[in-house]
């Protein structure tokens, strides 16, 4: 194998990584993602079809949602971090970073 191609695998390899969907953003971004979108968590569980304390579980980080909504969860939250970039560079709130 030429050296080129090496690099080129592994850069593959790398972006696999990266679009793995189950790398979600940290629980305080999940949350102020969605407050950005101005949607409470009732109404993103309905569209998951869970209910809200499940839906509550996942933005705390308390439970992750199984493969298929995980990756529907992941690219709702990437959409919004798109659309909302100063929430998804939320600061860590001072509870949490002690």
């Amino acid at each position: 194998m030429r050296r080129g191609g090496a690099v080129s695998d592994l850069l593959e390899a790398v972006d696999a990584l990266l679009a793995r969907p189950d790398v979600l953003p940290p629980p305080h971004v999940r949350a102020e993602l969605r407050r950005a979108a101005g949607l409470r968590q009732d109404e993103v569980a309905e569209v998951f079809g869970v209910t809200r304390v499940a839906f509550h579980r996942w933005e705390t980080g308390q439970a992750k949602p199984h493969r298929r909504r995980l990756e529907a969860y992941a690219h709702l939250l990437n959409g919004w971090a798109k659309k909302y970039p100063e929430a998804a560079a939320a600061p860590v709130p001072e509870q949490e970073a002690g």
